[in-house]
């Protein structure tokens, strides 16, 4: 399953005067949620997706439109009542309310990020947990530092934080978990005793690591990525080249 968490406030558009959230925005001739969700073009007759997102009016009807135009086959669409108390809890709460089983892979996107030309990494195949990075500056992301002496085709995470800069692997915002059991008992730990001010998917995985389960990374190429989670990411992105010629119209 793909999880799609899109329940954040936006206060920094909002703030910035934008009108709507900022996954409703155009760019490119779309609206940005195309972009994020073409991540996955691949598996959109054959992966089930879960959208969760701000009961606010018109809010559904936006999203079941933009999922029937992209030709997403199983879309589960839950509005989230609430704030949450970050994105691991939104993803939670989704999962407990659309009956998610223990045993169904899990993969994580951040709506603030396109991904070009994915394709999931081997390695998800053999581990409890991946985190996908890559290599760049800043103190705002969630970080992996490699296991030391470990080799380049294993790529173990000794060590992964939130928005504590260990290592120069940041996070692109795509978590995967071997399956939705793993993320549920990594999430009650921490929710049981948080390690930030809000409940954040990266620690997850550190709960993972300390509890002797297998957590990889993935290294990708920079040019791969489009961040929109700003406003000025956003409006960098609409003078982006990498993203006008390459999505179909619908």
């Amino acid at each position: 399953m793909i999880v799609i968490p899109m329940a954040g406030a936006s206060s920094r558009f909002t703030r910035a005067g934008y009108p709507v959230p900022k996954w409703q925005l155009p760019l490119h001739g779309r609206p940005l949620l195309d972009w994020s969700l073409s991540t996955f073009a691949a598996s959109y007759d054959s992966e089930p997706f879960l959208l969760l997102y701000r009961d606010a009016e018109g809010t559904h009807d936006f999203v079941r439109a933009r999922v029937e135009a992209l030709g997403i086959v199983d879309a589960r669409l839950l509005p989230v009542p609430s704030e949450t108390r970050g994105q691991a809890d939104t993803v939670a709460i989704g999962l407990a309310a659309a009956g998610v089983d223990d045993a169904e892979p899990l993969t994580i996107f951040n709506i603030d990020t396109i991904r070009l030309g994915y394709v999931p990494d081997p390695l998800t195949d053999r581990c409890d947990g991946l985190v996908e990075c890559f290599r760049g500056d800043g103190d705002h992301w969630s970080f992996v530092r490699p296991l030391d002496g470990d080799g380049a085709d294993e790529r173990r995470a000794a060590e992964v934080t939130e928005k504590v800069r260990i290592s120069d692997l940041c996070s692109s915002g795509l978590y995967y978990f071997r399956d939705t059991a793993t993320f549920r008992g990594a999430f009650r730990e921490e929710e049981a005793a948080p390690t930030t001010t809000e409940l954040y998917v990266a620690p997850l995985y550190q709960r993972l690591i300390d509890g002797g389960r297998d957590v990889r990374y993935s290294v990708v190429d920079p040019a791969d990525l489009v961040f929109s989670g700003t406003p000025a990411e956003y409006e960098a992105a609409t003078t982006d080249s990498r993203l006008a010629p390459s999505l179909p119209a619908g």
